[in-house]
C-alpha cells in the first residue's frame, strides 16, 4: 500500500469517475486504474462498484476512503511541521474564498499580504462553500474564507467580521425615496437571486422566506429570477427587471445618487452574515492563519464590523 494509491482512491471517490480522477491526479487513466486494482487485490475488498457512467463507492470502500483521507492529511501535516521549523510564514498559502466574498475582499487582502508577508504568496481558489470544505478535507487548500452557517465540518473556525445586507433597486423604483426597507416588504417585489449552490442565496431566503416558494420550478409564472453571479444580477436590476439583496461590502457608496442602481439599508434589525476563516485542526502553520486574520482586519471593507481575533 502506498500514499499514491491512497491519493488515487480518494480522487475516484470524489470524482466518481476514473477518467476525471486521473486528470485531477495528473496521470493516465490506465495507471490510476491499475494502481487501484492492485490495492483492492492487496486488501481483498472491492472499493468501487464499476458499471455505467458513474462510479459508486461500496459501503466498506467509503470507510477505507475516509481513513485514507486522514492518512493523507497527517502526511501533509508532517511536511508542514518540517516547514514550520524554518518559518511558518515562508512559502505559499492555498486560500479558498466563496464567490460572494472574493471580488470584494481579495483585492485589498492580496495587496495587504504582499506588503506585510511577501514571502507567503497566496494561491487563490474561488468556489462554493461545500466544494471549499471538501478541498480543505482533501488537503488541497490550507484555509478558506466563507460565511456562517456551515454544514458539519470538524474544522477550526475564526470569526472575521459581520456584514449586513442591503437592498439594490433601479433609480426609478418607488423605494428609492425611502430611507430603509423592511425585510417583509420584499415579498411584494420581483426578486433576483443567485442560483442553487450559493450560500448567500440561502441567507437571502432566510431574510424573506416567502421568496423560497417562488424560486422553485413548477409554480407557473415565477416572481423570483435566478442569476449566476452578483455582477450579472446587478445589471438585471439596473435594467428594471426587479430588485435584489447584496452583501454590504459589494457596495462602496451607499449614498450615491449617480450610476445605474440605488441602495438602501434594511430597517432594524438588519439581516447580516458572519464571515469566518476555516482551516484543518491539524494545520500547523498557525502563524499563517494569524497573518491572514490581521490582514483582513486592515482591509476596512465598507459597512462591515470587524470582530476580535481569538488568541491561539
Amino acid at each position: 500500500m502506498t500514499l499514491t494509491e491512497l491519493k488515487y482512491i480518494v480522487a475516484v471517490a470524489r470524482a466518481k469517475h476514473f477518467g476525471h480522477a486521473a486528470e485531477a491526479c495528473y496521470v493516465a487513466q490506465p495507471t490510476l486504474s491499475v494502481a487501484i486494482k492492485k490495492l483492492e487485490d492487496e486488501l481483498g475488498v472491492v472499493l468501487f462498484e464499476r458499471g455505467g457512467a458513474e462510479i459508486s463507492v461500496t459501503p466498506l470502500g467509503a470507510q477505507i476512503v475516509a481513513q485514507a483521507e486522514r492518512v493523507l492529511e497527517q502526511t501533509a501535516a508532517i511536511k508542514e511541521l518540517a516547514k514550520q521549523n524554518k518559518d511558518p510564514l515562508a512559502g505559499p498559502l492555498r486560500l479558498g474564498v466563496i464567490y460572494t466574498i472574493g471580488p470584494y475582499l481579495l483585492p485589498p487582502l492580496v495587496k495587504a499580504m504582499i506588503t506585510k508577508v511577501p514571502q507567503m504568496p497566496l494561491i487563490l481558489q474561488e468556489n462554493f462553500t461545500v466544494k471549499l470544505l471538501e478541498m480543505l478535507r482533501q488537503g488541497e487548500l490550507d484555509a478558506a474564507i466563507m460565511a456562517l452557517p456551515l454544514p458539519e465540518h470538524g474544522m477550526a473556525v475564526q470569526a472575521l467580521y459581520d456584514e449586513p445586507f442591503v437592498v439594490a433597486m433601479p433609480p426609478q423604483h418607488a423605494w428609492a425615496r425611502r430611507p430603509a426597507i423592511p425585510a417583509e416588504d420584499l415579498k411584494t417585489e420581483n426578486m433576483l437571486l443567485l442560483g442553487n449552490g450559493h450560500c448567500f442565496r440561502d441567507q437571502v431566503l432566510e431574510v424573506c422566506p416567502e421568496m423560497a416558494r417562488f424560486s422553485s420550478p413548477g409554480n407557473g409564472m415565477q416572481r423570483t429570477f435566478e442569476g449566476s453571479s452578483l455582477d450579472t444580477i446587478r445589471h438585471m436590476v439596473a435594467s428594471g427587471i426587479g430588485l435584489t439583496v447584496l452583501p454590504r461590502a459589494s457596495v462602496p457608496d451607499m449614498d450615491s445618487d449617480t450610476g445605474m442602481l440605488r441602495f438602501r439599508h434594511f430597517t432594524q434589525p438588519e439581516p447580516s452574515r458572519r464571515v469566518v476563516i476555516v482551516w484543518r485542526k491539524s494545520f500547523t502553520r498557525k502563524a499563517a492563519i494569524d497573518a491572514i486574520c490581521a490582514a483582513v482586519a486592515e482591509c476596512h471593507l465598507p459597512g462591515v464590523t470587524p470582530l476580535p481575533i481569538d488568541a491561539h
